[in-house]
């Protein structure tokens, strides 16, 4: 989903003693707040690393799920031979942790082989209101042949049924990011997804066409949304979703014009309002946003970077965290996960478990070439992000 972005990076200047102290004060945009706000390291701490190694060049796109037995499950795309690149050979590893994420388990379980021509990548999992574990992920055979497809267990992911397609109005190469699929009050699935190439086209196009698929069968069969209204001259990639407490749902857009877009669908995301910036200013990088279980409140995590730094501008560092309590009008408790200048931070994965949140993220270094090839875990108490 990245390696068209790749191709168009400025060119890597050296990262000097520029950013630490400017980073600690990069804004976020909301209506609320009149002045920058200082932004605090946040205490965390990273419990997994998974860097790549022989015939695994990249490790990317996780997710997590709670299992009946308490134990946590992670899955996430293991790339085998000597490329790096989102269409490389890839499989769906799984780690293990006993203690809430504390430790993990050292060696991988193969989840799902490379049954796409390309590859599997790109996990949401999701345990639904009937306690079976929904398993989505990208099956990829060209690059006008990409959709999703969800598999389920009922016996806490020992073995998955077969695949079943999530999009079967339409062809073409739709991506779905890693943790973005919601169940609401009611019981329909919602995914989105970005559309950048049909069979008939010649080339890839950056700018995705949006949609919403939900279900109302626990997954079985699928329904598409009206397509997103976006600005013509605005990039549009890779939307997520969250329910709001007024019923509404949000659906947050990277894209290319300094900041988050946003669209509200007020019913159950069969249509949608236009695209328009929302209140979380980054470069043309992914966010992820969910519902705090304890609070109510809304986490966000995403490149807090409005480039106005030089040496940083358009890259995927800070990686950053905030809350919202009014539902994304403004946000607080606004503190940096990871600054070095040199960090790739990007596709996060949010597991709350009991009185800490678990965070997957890919932790790559520019300098390096690693960018999307490693990902960490990190896991940050609750109470420390209201601190």
């Amino acid at each position: 989903m990245n390696s068209f972005l790749f191709n168009r990076h400025q060119r890597r200047g050296l990262l000097v003693h520029c950013a630490i102290v400017f980073l600690m004060l990069l804004p976020v945009a909301s209506s609320a707040q009149k002045a920058t706000p200082a932004v605090n390291e946040v205490i965390h701490h990273v419990v997994l690393q998974l860097p790549p190694g022989p015939d695994n060049p990249r490790n990317s796109e996780g997710s997590f799920v709670t299992l009946k037995d308490g134990r946590i499950l992670f899955v996430y795309s293991h790339y085998t031979g000597n490329n790096s690149g989102d269409h490389a050979p890839a499989y769906l590893a799984g780690r293990y942790s006993s203690d809430g994420g504390k430790t993990w388990t050292a060696q991988d379980v193969k989840i799902i082989d490379r049954e796409g021509g390309m590859n599997v990548m790109s996990v949401s999992l999701l345990r639904l209101r009937n306690g079976t574990i929904a398993l989505f992920y990208l099956r990829k055979n060209s690059t006008v042949d990409c959709i999703p497809v969800v598999r389920f267990s009922n016996d806490e992911a020992k073995t998955w049924s077969a695949p079943v397609d999530c999009i079967t109005d339409q062809q073409g190469y739709f991506v779905l990011n890693n943790d973005r699929v919601i169940q609401l009050s009611d019981g329909r699935l919602l995914l989105a997804v970005a559309k950048h190439s049909s069979p008939a086209d010649t080339k890839w196009q950056e700018k995705g066409a949006l949609f919403a698929y939900y279900s109302d069968d626990n997954g079985k069969t699928w329904t598409a949304g009206k397509q997103v209204p976006t600005p013509a001259t605005i990039i549009t990639q890779e939307p997520g979703l969250v329910a709001l407490k007024d019923g509404r749902i949000l659906m947050y857009i990277r894209a290319s014009g300094g900041s988050q877009y946003a669209s509200y669908s007020k019913d159950r995301g069969a249509t949608w309002s236009d695209a328009l910036p929302f209140t979380l200013k980054s470069p043309i990088a992914p966010a992820t946003i969910e519902r705090i279980p304890s609070t109510g409140d809304l986490l966000a995590v995403w490149n807090n970077n409005d480039g106005s730094i030089a040496t940083i501008k358009g890259k995927r560092t800070p990686l950053t965290v905030a809350i919202s309590k009014d539902d994304g009008i403004s946000w607080i408790h606004i503190k940096n996960l990871e600054a070095d200048p040199d960090g790739w931070y990007c596709y996060t994965a949010i597991h709350f478990y009991k009185n800490s949140v678990l965070l997957s993220y890919c932790a790559g270094s520019q300098q390096a070439k690693t960018y999307l090839s490693v990902t960490d875990i990190s896991r940050i108490v609750l109470t420390d992000l209201y601190k």
